[in-house]
């Protein structure tokens, strides 16, 4: 949620586009002369400027905001999910569950989704790539490149920039492999980006590329000309991250193409590649098969090596192991996992201490921000001059995993999931099962970025909570060297690092790590485990699950619980997990002024230890702004019922209760004390009443304190088939999982290449 925006300055060929009938070719022509704008760190800096902001908005708009990755990575993995019909959103749900085992493939629009022109993303994707090539070509163009790059053994802020582009477009050829399998590539100026390379090919050059600019780069924090604390440009500390995300990406399972020829997939030395494979080939899409290069545990060695020297030289980004905020109004915090995300929504000016990168957003800015609407706390508010405006919610929770799986004595359970929204107007709520959007339905959801709790919040209109998009952190190189180590046998390592971030995140003597990996099975799968805890709703899960191998296993596990829970809900009226949550059809709740109980702040914090009977506290991390008064807002009253206390929400309650008839203007007519009966009977006999009654126009149902019951886990059952059916729809666990996106009809055409994996040519 930065103002610091990068400047546009077209001053050289570097940003000069071509038409967008045009987008694979690489090159531009020349506006400025190159040796005359790259002279000088300041222009060349503004020419930079411009690959940097069609990257951002690449990102937002498609990689790592909205688009693809909102299409799949953010609900398509066994932890996440989405909020709405499977059926209401085919265009999406269908590439999230992998295109029902590859059966749908055939039948998938190729536009109907991934967009055709230029804002879409793989034309985005090629934008930035161009603009990227200008500048590298151009500072290698420069008379004296050599003294720059290639005889250096220092850096210098021309070697950083140079670094940055290549960096720059590493990046991008990571979002477009991991999403489309095969691309075309290029890398030099005037050479268009035609046909398809093998993807292990771009994997082993881009690699090569990013180690011998990293050495040429400033860690973070140090980049000349930059604020200490701007983490908005690319780093030596983050091309070494990158270098470890790739690394395990280019030696991870994936699905490959069988049509290309026995020959097409090679190295970066232009040798055949052979593969390990995992299931079977999947006769739905072409012989697909899903394997691993057999040479893969030489990228887990220059993965496990560049996340260490992350570690051990990190720059100005920082892992906190402990909270340092002291308590605010009475609130408990203590949870160095959450302060990440508070730091997110501060002031436009900082970034938070664990970021290694972050893409900018401006409050209040043109264009749109996926956080929060998108991936936050889902809001019912309006479009405009709402406290908080709508909040979609696109980035939903798994049921089963809440209950199941998220350890309840983990610090992340609360911070990463929300079981209650916002009305809009400054009042908590429930957020049903029933399939929806924002508040009003879709489940369990994201509760990381929340509005509410910006210190400034944009009230004015919807998407423009301006904060930023946070594309790597420290804890990711912590788990990402742990799994390098775990995965080439160096298990003391592996579970030392594991131990760092995991028990960060749970009360001292709780996070019982040595029994997490034992029934792990692995200190391998403990780690992909702890990654889906520490990443929970973020849309890391998917590709994690995808490239590590586990996918099969993870998915096969969450259906299998989603059954049972479902099934005992229905037969029982609720289901006991292993981990000692119960969840029950039916939840009561009130809301409450926070103040006439005692309590001077509306945000909840950490639930206290032995608060976890506290129907206001627990969970944690919920309520409402402290004072949408100081925005604008309204309640008609000082003390304004803001909160919801809920009981049930872990555990059987089957208080005594009324059923309350009212009348036209709202009064009670009758009340059935004490009712001899279920929840549902008691609505069942409400509703007979109402229809059957002329003085009775509604009821309420009521316990001794003001509770009333709300749908919850019988929502679960009544949409069954959302929650259990279209959970991966078909999928056998043996054939190639489906995950890419298909090429357009343009990019086909002007790339002359096509389509495999069954989908359509036009």
């Amino acid at each position: 949620m930065k103002h610091i925006f990068y400047t546009t300055l077209f001053l050289a060929g570097a940003l000069a586009t071509t038409a967008c009938s045009d987008y694979l070719e690489t090159t531009s022509p020349s506006v400025v002369d190159a040796d005359f704008v790259f002279s000088n760190t300041t222009t060349a800096r503004a020419s930079l400027d411009g690959a940097y902001e069609a990257w951002r908005t690449a990102a937002q708009n498609q990689y790592f905001g909205d688009g693809l990755f909102y299409g799949a990575d953010v609900c398509g993995s066994d932890i996440e999910r989405h909020p709405e019909a499977f059926k209401n959103q085919p265009g999406r749900h269908y590439p999230e569950t992998f295109y029902q085992n590859g059966t749908y493939t055939k039948d998938y629009a190729l536009t109907s989704y991934n967009k055709d022109d230029d804002n879409g993303p793989y034309n985005m994707a090629y934008e930035v790539i161009g603009k990227a090539n200008a500048v590298i070509s151009a500072i290698e163009g420069l008379e004296n490149f050599d003294e720059i790059v290639t005889k250096a053994t220092e850096p210098s802020e021309m070697s950083q920039m140079y670094g940055e582009a290549v960096a720059l477009r590493a990046t991008v050829y990571r979002e477009l492999l991991r999403n489309y399998g095969d691309v075309p590539f290029s890398t030099a100026l005037g050479v268009s980006a035609n046909g398809l390379t093998s993807r292990d090919s771009i994997y082993d050059v881009v690699l090569d590329q990013l180690q011998k600019v990293e050495g040429l780069m400033y860690p973070v924090g140090q980049v000349p000309g930059t604020d200490k604390a701007n983490k908005n440009l690319l780093s030596q500390t983050y091309v070494r991250g990158l270098i470890g995300r790739m690394a395990l990406d280019a030696g991870g399972y994936q699905t490959r193409r069988a049509d290309l020829g026995a020959d097409f997939y090679k190295n970066g030395a232009g040798t055949v590649v052979t593969f390990e494979t995992l299931g079977q080939a999947n006769a739905n899409a072409q012989g697909a098969v899903y394997g691993r290069r057999s040479d893969w545990k030489d990228k887990y060695e220059l993965a496990k090596k560049y996340f260490k020297l992350v570690i051990d030289n990190p720059g100005s980004a920082k892992l906190n192991l402990t909270d340092p905020r002291s308590a605010s109004k009475g609130r408990t915090y203590g949870n160095p996992y959450e302060y990440f995300f508070s730091q997110m929504l501060e002031a436009d000016a900082g970034y938070a201490d664990e970021s290694i990168y972050e893409y900018p957003m401006q409050q209040g800015g043109s264009g749109n921000d996926a956080r929060s609407y998108s991936f936050g706390r889902p809001s019912s508010g309006g479009s405009k001059t709402a406290y908080p405006c709508k909040a979609y919610g696109q980035g939903r929770i798994n049921p089963a995993f809440y209950y199941g799986v998220f350890d309840p004595n983990d610090m992340r359970r609360d911070v990463s999931v929300a079981v209650t929204g916002s009305t809009g107007k400054g009042v908590e709520k429930l957020i049903p099962f029933a399939p929806n959007s924002k508040a009003d339905g879709g489940g369990l959801s994201l509760n990381k970025w929340d509005e509410n709790r910006q210190t400034t919040v944009w009230t004015a209109a919807q998407r423009k909570s301006g904060i930023n998009g946070p594309y790597m952190r420290m804890a990711e190189m912590y788990l990402g060297y742990a799994e390098a180590c775990a995965a080439l046998g160096d298990e003391g390592d592996a579970i030392a690092y594991l131990k760092i971030i995991r028990q960060r995140s749970f009360p001292a003597g709780k996070d019982f790590s040595d029994q997490f990996i034992n029934d792990c099975g692995s200190t391998l799968r403990a780690v992909i485990e702890e990654r889906g805890f520490e990443f929970a709703g973020e849309g890391d899960r998917r590709w994690t699950l995808i490239r590590s191998g586990f996918l099969p296993d993870a998915i096969r596990r969450v259906k299998d619980l989603t059954a049972k829970m479902i099934n005992g809900l229905e037969a029982n009226g609720y289901y006991q997990f292993d981990n000692g949550n119960v969840i029950s059809l039916y939840v009561w709740t009130k809301t409450v002024n926070m103040e006439s109980l005692g309590y001077s702040y509306r945000l909840t914090a950490q639930c206290p230890a032995g608060e976890e009977n506290n129907p206001v506290l627990y969970p944690g991390w919920r309520g409402q702004n402290d004072d949408w008064e100081a925005f604008g807002l309204s309640y008609g009253t000082d003390k304004p019922k803001t909160n919801l206390a809920i009981k049930g929400l872990f555990k059987t309650e089957s208080p005594a209760f009324d059923i309350v008839y009212k009348g036209a203007d709202g009064k009670e007519v009758r009340r059935d004390a004490n009712f001899a009966g279920s929840v549902a009977e008691a609505m069942a006999a409400g509703d007979a009443t109402v229809k059957n009654d002329a003085n009775v126009a509604s009821y309420t149902i009521v316990d001794a304190e003001g509770y009333s019951p709300q749908a919850w886990g019988s929502d679960l059952v009544k949409y069954a088939d959302e929650y259990s059916k279209y959970l991966f729809y078909d999928y056998d666990y043996v054939s190639a999982p489906i995950y890419m996106w298909p090429f357009t009809p343009n990019a086909m055409s002007t790339g002359g290449f096509t389509n495999g994996y069954g989908f359509k040519q036009d």
